[in-house]
């Protein structure tokens, strides 16, 4: 593996800080949920989520590249939001109602759909050590849930 300080590789340093947020969103979301409506919290979360975002843009400067943001990258854009909202619906909505250690695993399966999403829609390289992790992942999913 080649050195993390060299720059090369920061995108796995990102991977993991979001792996650790990610699972302290599931467990606070689990704790602020508890005597509410999930729609509610989802909306919440959102603004502070949207919140954050404007205001990093707007510390690092990037609000200066909205103009050069092309048509089709606007589109995806919408549209992954729109999937995330129905992710995090779907999510809180699942964590109001069962335990976190059988939601988080289940909701995490979507490493594997997005694999085989990548492979068919993005025409990424399926490779033996990609399909044995995707394999490995599933189960591992199956056995947390049952």
């Amino acid at each position: 593996m080649r050195s993390i300080r060299g720059g090369k590789n920061m995108w796995l340093v990102f991977a993991l800080l979001s792996a650790v947020f990610a699972a302290a969103t599931a467990i606070l979301a689990k704790i602020g949920i508890q005597s509410m409506d999930s729609n509610l919290a989802t909306a919440i979360r959102t603004v502070v989520v949207l919140i954050m975002a404007w205001g990093i843009v707007f510390m690092t400067g990037a609000q200066c590249n909205i103009p050069n943001i092309t048509a089709k990258s606007w589109i995806f854009l919408i549209l992954s939001g729109i999937a995330t909202g129905f992710s995090w619906l779907f999510y809180f909505k699942a964590l109001q109602l069962g335990d976190a250690s059988k939601v988080v695993p289940i909701d995490k399966f979507s490493v594997v759909i997005s694999m085989v999403l990548a492979f068919i829609i993005l025409k990424e390289a399926v490779t033996t050590k990609t399909v044995v992790g995707g394999i490995l992942i599933t189960l591992g999913t199956l056995v947390m849930v049952l």
